[in-house]
């Protein structure tokens, strides 16, 4: 998710294709309810304090969804999606992130032990032929988790690297039954402004929706993620579940999803809808094409602060490079 680009100073770190490392580098770790059902999932009274400092990246809070999932982790690690470079360390990823319902900060991972995911029911309609409300614990327990290791590339202009672990959203697609009239999938998060402070910021179209189109969902790199790092997704990516597509921009890949949609007409996303000139629906890599306030040519890799040149489609333009033809006309990189 964008917000200006701030500088950023040198931290103390697919698909088989042309820069295919086999040497695996992951290392696994060994709603939304009321304010009274927050404070009595981490174990307080009313009169209880909070203890900030108590809270540690990727620790999912107390009485949360990772509690009935822990199980399903670490996943298989799916060999077929490697990196040609080193992961972002958990403790560098974890203390660095974006989710504008706690706040517009960077370390905003403290805030978002806020999010309550116990229970977090999932809503799957529109034109689907089996259209259900399926809690995140079954779903995620229904389907066969795998961990794969993706790029993720940020719209200002910074790149990680992660060993998500979830499932291909195709797989939900099936399991729903899409209707030939559907053409968009539409992604809608959770909206409770008394648990997520920067929901009750006005000037935001609250709640975030994302969208893509039918053949960009059934690509296999379109991936529904329940865990990070060999465990639960902590509460600062985005848990329960939220969606990776890594070859576009970080802010296309919707977090801590309550309703999926399939649809006819295509979605107005929710940083389209503030500035489409800055932000676009499809929002694929492409260094040629700079964001109006800065080049998208470079980024900045978190774990090492090295800048490196930035590749179309963020380096999977083997595999999706094909679903944009014939579409000349369209704003496809912004």
């Amino acid at each position: 998710m964008p917000a200006a680009r701030p500088p950023l100073a040198a931290p103390a770190g697919s698909i088989r294709s042309s820069w295919f490392l086999a040497e695996r580098e992951a290392t696994p770790e060994a709603a939304f309810l009321s304010r009274r059902s927050l404070l009595r999932s981490l174990g307080l009274t009313g009169g209880g304090l909070i203890l900030g400092n108590a809270v540690m990246p990727g620790r999912a809070a107390a009485g949360s969804a990772a509690d009935k999932t822990a199980g399903l982790y670490p996943a298989r690690h799916n060999d077929a999606f490697e990196l040609d470079r080193d992961l972002t360390p958990e403790e560098i990823n974890g203390k660095f992130n974006n989710f504008y319902e706690f706040g517009s900060h960077k370390q905003i991972y403290r805030e978002a032990e806020r999010l309550v995911t116990d229970p977090w029911p999932i809503s799957i309609d529109g034109l689907v032929d089996r259209p259900e409300t399926i809690e995140f614990a079954e779903l995620a327990k229904a389907m066969s988790l795998e961990e794969r290791l993706y790029r993720h590339r940020c719209v200002e202009a910074w790149s990680m690297t992660i060993p998500w672990t979830g499932f291909p959203l195709a797989r939900l697609l099936d399991r729903a039954g899409v209707q030939p009239g559907a053409r968009y999938v539409r992604f809608e998060t959770f909206l409770d402004p008394v648990m997520a402070s920067g929901q009750r910021q006005v000037w935001y179209p609250w709640p975030y929706v994302e969208g893509v189109t039918i053949a960009e969902a059934r690509n296999d790199l379109a991936f529904l993620v329940t865990g990070a790092y060999g465990k639960p997704l902590a509460n600062q990516f985005g848990a329960p579940l939220r969606l990776a597509l890594p070859w576009k921009y970080g802010f296309k890949s919707i977090k801590s999803i309550a309703r999926i949609s399939l649809v006819a007409e295509r979605p107005v996303s929710f940083w389209e809808s503030i500035s489409k000139t800055e932000y676009g629906f499809w929002a694929n890599v492409n260094p040629a094409v700079p964001h109006p306030r800065w080049s998208q040519a470079r980024e900045q890799v978190l774990h090492t602060g090295e800048e490196r040149d930035t590749l179309p489609f963020n380096g999977y333009g083997q595999q999706v490079a094909a679903l944009y033809g014939g579409l000349e006309s369209e704003a496809l990189y912004r």
